[in-house]
């Protein structure tokens, strides 16, 4: 990185103030279908376009392109060719010749037309599996780099602990070691051993936890437990996989705005973790610094707060950075040399990426929806479905009679999260159907010797805005101005219920539809107050059990709602998700038990709205005294079934004496002992029983995905460093306590199978910044 340094500062030290200031803010362009460029403008979060030569306004250079294919539905090529008429004209018509850094939106696979479609992020949580994301990062990365662009903003690290949290569909779980985990392996097979792409990880820092889960509310947690929670998968993904890029959030904490926060952007960022990349706001994160936190008094005030607190470049376009900015300079009030340390670390990654070299995108080499790529998106959308419930009846028998019922059965966009491209632009969805995606009902209709009948029962909304009925910015308090599409239309009720008293068994299709911004009932601004599932579907639901046919629900959600009623009632619950573009197979292959589900819930089932925030790493007061009646969860963190079964056995410690500098190991077999082949997903838990701060009823510290043949057995080593066990007691240092600690194995965190006392001896210990944070599991053949 030094060298990239050097040439870095040598082309600073030559460039204008202007020049400079270019580097540090975007142009957003809706590239149209002719190839013409209009100027998206973002004042506060008002939008407007216009056309524009971008000769004038590009002379100076710029610093990014912001989304130069997921703005609008456009074929790839033709939005390739206007990226590279940009570059060009930065490359060979500005005085540096310095090429603009492209950024796309990637959660769910790059968000563009013609894309693969991946699952959302709470189905990669459901994964539990590093490796499976990083390999659906990479395939990401891939198709992004094809189209030209060199940043992807994803991964998404907020910690879930609040279901009614819109974007809790975006998140990987509730658990901070899960979460970092995932998020860790997202980076390494997105940036690639080359480097050659940025990944930007958000929304840094507690977003998730915000107040009555409302969608950029303040945030209310202690420093200490906002480091051990939401603070540990960015320092994980920071220092584990050389995240290059950051993103803050919109919230404020005690009252500071995270754009303008220089203990979490600069203290601990870069300061204590060491972090080397670029900050890039949220957008229009520091115009809201005036527009809405009002710690601003003008544009030039928000300019020097976010570049003090280090925010090198103002996405998605230039409100505050270019002539706010240079006002708030030219009074004083912004010393150059904070502009000269933005700029030289956004010309740094430039550098590394390679962007000088390879400033242009080959239109014959764009490669999108590979083969290769939808056979990962499908692998993903199985092996995050989570099966809840069966008593037996799955899987279905072919000869039986299925009423496929319910408003998701036959809707193509009910697998999709909201940076998914056929939701985040809904008019592309409604105008134009993506062929490459198929609905259940559709991949019913391919069962062969299939006897099944349809019927909708309801709708979820009552019509799919085009627009967002509400935007930030745009609410009055008392919420005059918002309006709900959720429909209560029960018309469809009688068609339903005579569709199911023909039939053996019901297939319940319900959940989410998601949309931003109050477009759906799940997503960015799509916040919650209620878990009961949305609109009329659990009245639906009640009626098709009081016919007395077996039910089997599937869930295709992206936050998980109460199902009490469900649990007792229903003979099998399937929790799909948002699973991608080959969710409608995959459901299908699993109810006919073409394949083994195997996905474990990265968040837990909560029995009411009423507990939350709640989570399975709660403290032991958290239940109240006396325990509240709706506190705890219906399915906990980590649960998932299959179709086979397995058995822990023989499990040992190596040592119960362990030093404080040292790590826990031991061992255990694990067998298939079903019939058939499967995967299990083992677990680590530990609890420290007594210490000078109250600490969770139990930790996850470990996990490990395992597929085994019928009768197979594996021995399954672990080694978790003392390290982990630590916890915040001030000034963000992380301490290891000596004294006894419970050390749990299960297949949830709820059904441990095993537990051990360790004894840490030692004196108590501040960890350094380079500290061992993932724990080990490995696995060898042996005979049982």
């Amino acid at each position: 990185m030094q060298d990239y340094h050097d040439k870095a500062l040598t082309l600073c030290n030559k460039m204008t103030i202007h020049e400079k200031l270019a580097q540090m803010y975007s142009v957003w362009f809706n590239i149209r279908p002719d190839g013409s460029l209009w100027l998206k403008d973002h004042t506060g979060m008002a939008v407007t376009e216009s056309p524009v030569r971008f000769e004038e306004l590009l002379k100076e250079g710029v610093g990014e392109i912001t989304r130069p294919l997921g703005s609008q539905p456009i074929d790839a090529r033709t939005a390739v060719k206007a990226l590279n008429s940009i570059q060009e004209f930065l490359v060979k018509g500005t005085r540096l010749g310095i090429p603009a850094l492209a950024h796309e939106e990637c959660l769910a696979g790059l968000m563009a037309k013609g894309s693969t479609f991946f699952p959302s992020g709470i189905s990669l949580g459901a994964l539990w599996n590093e490796g499976l994301v990083e390999k659906i990062a990479k395939a990401i990365g891939d198709e992004l780099y094809s189209v030209g662009s060199r940043q992807g903003l994803a991964p998404v690290l907020d910690v879930s602990r609040d279901a009614r949290w819109g974007r809790t569909e975006e998140s990987m779980g509730e658990d901070p070691y899960l979460v970092g985990s995932l998020a860790a392996a997202y980076v390494r097979g997105f940036q690639g051993k080359d480097g050659r792409l940025l990944a930007t990880l958000k929304h840094y820092v507690g977003h998730s936890f915000s107040e009555g889960a409302r969608n950029h509310a303040p945030v209310r947690m202690g420093q200490d437990e906002l480091n051990d929670v939401m603070l540990l998968p960015f320092e994980m993904a920071v220092k584990l996989a050389h995240a290059a890029s950051v993103m803050p959030a919109y919230h404020d904490i005690d009252g500071i705005p995270m754009h303008a926060s220089l203990t979490y952007l600069r203290e601990v960022l870069r300061e204590k973790w060491g972090f080397d990349g670029i900050i890039v706001s949220d957008y229009s994160g520091i115009g809201q610094l005036y527009h809405d936190h009002r710690v601003a008094e003008d544009l030039a005030s928000a300019a020097c707060l976010a570049i003090e607190a280090g925010v090198d470049v103002e996405l998605p376009g230039h409100e505050c950075y270019k002539s706010g900015a240079l006002a708030a300079i030219e009074r004083g009030d912004l010393p150059v040399s904070l502009v000269d340390g933005c700029v030289t670390r956004v010309l740094e990654q430039k550098f590394r990426v390679g962007l000088f070299e390879h400033p242009y995108a080959d239109v014959d080499a764009i490669s999108l929806r590979s083969d290769e790529h939808l056979e990962l998106a499908y692998e993903a959308a199985v092996k995050s479905m989570v099966l809840l419930k069966n008593e037996g009846i799955l899987p279905l028998d072919q000869g039986k009679k299925i009423a496929l019922i319910g408003p998701l059965a036959d809707d193509p966009l009910c697998f999709f999260g909201g940076y998914s491209f056929p939701v985040h632009h809904i008019l592309s969805s409604l105008d134009e159907r993506d062929e490459g995606v198929r609905t259940l009902k559709e991949i019913f209709e391919l069962v062969p010797g299939s006897l099944f009948s349809y019927a909708k029962g309801c709708d979820i909304l009552s019509q799919r805005p085009k627009d967002a009925p509400v935007f930030p910015g745009d609410a009055h308090l008392d919420g005059s101005v918002q309006h709900s599409y959720v429909s209560h239309d029960r018309s469809g009720f009688p068609s339903a219920l005579a569709a199911a008293r023909s039939a053996d068994v019901v297939v319940l299709a319900l959940g989410d539809l998601a949309g931003l911004f109050l477009a759906g009932t799940v997503g960015e601004g799509s916040d919650a107050s209620s878990l009961v599932l949305p609109g009329v579907q659990q009245e639906l639901l009640e009626e098709l059990l009081g016919l007395g046919k077996p039910v089997v629900l599937v869930l295709l959600s992206g936050r998980p709602y109460s199902l009490d009623l469900a649990s007792e009632r229903c003979s099998a619950i399937l929790q799909a998700w948002l699973p991608g573009q080959k969710g409608a197979q995959a459901v299908v292959d699993i109810l006919y038990g073409r394949q083994n589900p195997s996905g474990k819930l990265p968040v837990s089932i909560p029995k009411a709205a009423g507990a939350m925030p709640f989570f399975y790493n709660h403290t032991i007061k958290s239940a109240g005294t006396p325990i509240q009646l709706d506190f705890g969860a219906t399915y906990p963190f980590g649960h998932g079934l299959n179709y086979t079964s397995f058995s822990f056995d023989d499990f040992r410690l190596d040592d119960t004496r362990v030093a404080i500098e040292g790590e826990i190991t031991g061992s255990f077999i694990l067998r298939n002992s079903g019939e058939r082949e499967g995967e299990e997903v083992v677990q680590i838990y530990v609890r420290d029983l007594y210490a000078s701060r109250v600490r969770p009823v139990e930790e996850l510290k470990g996990f490990k995905r395992v597929y085994l043949a019928k009768g197979e057995s594996t021995l399954v080593r672990f080694a978790v460093p003392v390290d982990m066990l630590n916890f915040t007691k001030g000034n963000f240092a992380r301490v290891v306590e000596a004294g006894a600690f419970e050390i749990s194995i299960g297949r949830s965190s709820r059904d441990i199978l095993f537990t051990d006392i360790v004894q840490v001896t030692g004196e108590e210990r501040i960890l350094p910044e380079q500290w061992n944070m993932q724990s080990s599991i490995t696995l060898s053949p042996c005979a049982f």
